[in-house]
């Protein structure tokens, strides 16, 4: 745990996790604090991005939420139309939480939903014109955000970084 702390130390001084680590080491030094170390900085990193892309999605008058719905079915291709249940099987939502989200959307004139040609019983979620034109304009500035965001990172570092994160993602997901 000191060599990690210690890289980590060198090269900016510490951050908010060491903190808390050595807190920890001071009242259990019996644990072993490296999962806690980790799995720290992710949540801290996840907290710090959040208003960071949130910034932007409000310069389109948007949220977060909305923005991910608008960018599933823009990224879906063809006509941009997808399934409630499609929908919310691949944002990992509740079916109520995504009725919700539809009518707030549809209100909003960025998704118009239409008869499910398939299945008579059920609606299908498309963007509407301007949801379309405003989700590309967003998601082209959230890449350029996105970019701005690490660029600080050295390529290399952000290569280990993305490799290290697939294979968290890869044993989360098991």
């Amino acid at each position: 745990m000191t060599d990690k702390k210690s890289e980590t130390a060198g090269v900016s001084g510490g951050d908010a996790v060491d903190s808390i680590i050595t807190q920890w080491q001071a009242q259990r030094p019996d644990l072993n604090l490296e999962g806690m170390a980790t799995i720290g900085r992710v949540k801290r990193c996840a907290a710090l991005l959040q208003p960071k892309l949130e910034k932007v999605f409000k310069e389109y008058d948007l949220n977060f939420w909305e923005f991910d719905v608008l960018a599933t079915l823009r990224r879906s291709g063809g006509d941009c139309c997808l399934s409630p249940t499609e929908l919310f099987s691949t944002m990992m939502i509740t079916s109520g939480t995504m009725t919700h989200r539809m009518k707030q959307l549809e209100s909003r004139g960025l998704v118009e939903r239409l008869p499910n040609p398939q299945d008579a019983r059920s609606m299908l979620v498309k963007l509407s014109a301007e949801g379309f034109a405003k989700v590309d304009a967003a998601v082209t500035a959230h890449t350029v955000n996105e970019q701005q965001i690490l660029a600080a990172l050295p390529a290399e570092k952000l290569a280990a970084l993305d490799v290290a994160l697939v294979d968290l993602l890869a044993v989360l997901e098991e």
